[in-house]
């Protein structure tokens, strides 16, 4: 399989400062992969980098099998882009807007008509009228009626109300399953976990973990609590693989469980169950380990 995006040894300073340093990646085509990480950790700057916008310090980027320097006009063709701060012409309409992109591109407004309505855009207003998720609107048309087979998306759902979060994922779905390699920059969890393959967690401008959401998953908590016929002991439960934080108190016990929830379950059939209740795992509490150090010193960091 094609590599869609390809990082070696990809560093960024900002003069003194640390923007990125050595982020090694590897996207294959048709993936859709998550980068994660609270604002400022890195992630805009990786892909200003990877759009030729601005150039690194140090190592080297391939986009679609091409120098993302010396072929950056050539990739852009080939691109679908959603920048984090979607700034653009306010006297012109939404419909002159999308109508002069796709001149550009010799495109027609087929698509972009069709993503209007789906969206729920007015093209007919001026974009200076028009609120910030309707603005955003626009940067999502136009990043995907080109039909690119690359999408680089930044914070693509900041503004939407939540109808529309799902409708965007749907589109990313549906785009995934046409074969299309989508780049996601996010800070919010739940998204990624719905949309993505596989995520990056970058921390102070380094990626300290590439893996499957499946996997991270695993390793997410699963928060447990059930009540007994009868009183249980705490010693029932504290040596269960995975089990930690065990609290009982007479006819009922919580605890959290890290993966596979089964010797649990196997402990807890000794005992006769009134009730079990367990919250859904997710990727929260393990995007939380990774930032969850004493060393708070950032002195040295800037980054987009």
């Amino acid at each position: 399989m094609t590599t869609a995006i390809c990082t070696t040894g990809l560093t960024k300073y900002y003069g003194a400062h640390r923007g990125v340093l050595d982020v090694n990646l590897e996207i294959k085509q048709g993936d859709v992969f998550g980068l994660l990480g609270p604002n400022g950790a890195g992630k805009t700057t990786c892909i200003r980098m990877f759009l030729d916008f601005i150039r690194p310090t140090s190592g080297t980027i391939s986009v679609l099998g091409m120098d993302s320097r010396a072929d950056s006009v050539e990739i852009r063709k080939h691109i679908g882009y959603l920048p984090g701060d979607f700034i653009t012409y306010e006297k012109l309409t939404s419909g002159e807007l999308l109508e002069y992109f796709v001149n550009l591109r010799g495109d027609t407004l087929t698509k972009a008509k069709v993503l209007a309505d789906r969206f729920d855009l007015d093209l007919s207003r001026k974009i200076g009228e028009l609120s910030r998720g309707n603005r955003q609107k626009i940067g999502l048309v136009q990043a995907f009626m080109s039909n690119p087979e690359l999408l680089i998306l930044d914070e693509p759902t900041t503004g939407l109300d939540p109808l529309l979060q799902q409708e965007f994922h749907k589109l990313v779905l549906e785009e995934a399953k046409a074969g299309k390699t989508l780049f996601v920059s996010s800070h919010v969890l739940s998204e990624v976990e719905v949309i993505c393959d596989r995520v990056g967690i970058i921390r102070e401008g380094a990626l300290i973990t590439v893996e499957e959401v499946a996997a991270l998953r695993e390793r997410a908590l699963t928060h447990v609590a059930i009540e007994f016929e009868n009183p249980v002991s705490p010693s029932d439960f504290e040596t269960v693989e995975g089990v930690t934080e065990v609290v009982v108190t007479e006819h009922k016990m919580s605890c959290n469980v890290t993966g596979s929830i089964d010797s649990l379950i196997k402990a807890v059939a000794k005992h006769t169950v009134h009730k079990i209740e367990s919250a859904h795992p997710g990727l929260e509490e393990v995007f939380l380990a990774f930032y969850n150090d004493d060393d708070t010193e950032k002195e040295d960091y800037y980054a987009e």
